[in-house]
């Protein structure tokens, strides 16, 4: 499906305000001048695939309350792992249906992963062969405040944004905001690599497997967002 045919989609679905974007260098214009929260980045947006992860990094730091969902062409091992390592929250294959996408949406939006298991399995084969070390932040250089190492124990433990939110009586748009620092001073990308942070340190216990639970995608029905289809 082609970008305006998306939007489109999604407008009359009634539950979203989608914007098109044809071309790359439209996408943080449009973020710079309207409020957002989800992006669909497709991965034939550019000739190579490489320029379009960059396009999702550069998304999710100037744009950290922006929730960033990868369109596929196909089930690729390697555009999959990807995504998540550029900071997207879900992968979507355009085989999917309609439907699908609109739970995708909703899913991201929520703070949460969108991966079915095999996407899943790729991300978790490719976290226990990760990058050379000199590629990858080092963990332990920036140690996590008070605040922040709670925070992130929450997400470990399989907790939404909202959940997190409701408990330390903060709102969702803070919880966000630390989630973006913990990323970055911890050098992962997504929750599950956060998740699994934890467990190799045994600091998480076993609400990490609620964790990977709250991968799966949830079957409520999408409230109102905001979002770019391309």
């Amino acid at each position: 499906m082609s970008c305006q045919l998306l939007a489109e989609a999604l407008q009359r679905s009634k539950r979203y305000d989608a914007s098109a974007v044809v071309a790359a260098d439209g996408v943080l214009p449009m973020l710079a001048r309207h409020r957002h929260d989800v992006v669909l980045l497709s991965t034939s947006l550019l000739p190579d695939p490489v320029e379009v992860f960059r396009l999702a990094r550069e998304i999710k730091t100037t744009c950290p309350d922006v929730s960033t969902v990868v369109l596929l062409d196909a089930p690729q091992k390697e555009l999959i792992v990807e995504a998540f390592r550029s900071g997207a929250l879900g992968v979507f294959c355009r085989a999917d249906s309609f439907q699908s996408l609109c739970k995708c949406i909703q899913c991201v939006h929520e703070g949460q992963v969108w991966a079915n298991s095999a996407e899943l399995q790729f991300v978790l084969e490719a976290l226990l062969h990760p990058l050379p070390v000199e590629t990858r932040s080092f963990p332990d250089s920036r140690p996590l405040s008070k605040r922040e190492a709670e925070i992130a124990r929450l997400v470990a433990d399989g907790l939404s944004n909202r959940q997190i939110s409701d408990q330390l009586h903060l709102s969702e748009h803070t919880v966000k905001n630390y989630l973006f620092r913990i990323f970055e001073k911890l050098g992962v990308a997504t929750r599950v690599e956060l998740a699994l942070y934890f467990l190799k340190r045994g600091r998480a216990g076993h609400g990490v497997g609620r964790a990977v639970e709250s991968l799966l995608p949830p079957s409520k029905v999408a409230e109102p967002k905001r979002g770019i289809a391309r």
